[in-house]
């Protein structure tokens, strides 16, 4: 290797590393106290949530696949 190269690689270790260590938190980033106001219905993302809850609900009763969206029941579409 030149010498090119090894400062190539050198630089992009050292970012690397300086990259992996910038995730590391010692605190979380939301604290517990913060959480009721992402939890408030006007964060939602739905822009008709009451089409999106239909949707979920043809959704699951078609594919009998009730449950992985916390929703309780059978598929067989009777609840």
């Amino acid at each position: 290797m030149n010498a090119r190269h090894m400062n190539f690689f050198f630089r992009t270790l050292a970012v690397m590393i300086l990259a992996g260590l910038s995730g590391c938190a010692t605190e979380p980033w939301v604290m517990p106290y913060e959480r009721e106001y992402l939890a408030d219905p006007i964060m939602s993302t739905a822009r008709d949530p009451l089409s999106d809850k239909h949707r979920q609900h043809v959704f699951d009763t078609r594919e009998a696949a009730r449950g992985a969206t916390a929703s309780g029941g059978g598929g067989c579409g009777c609840n």
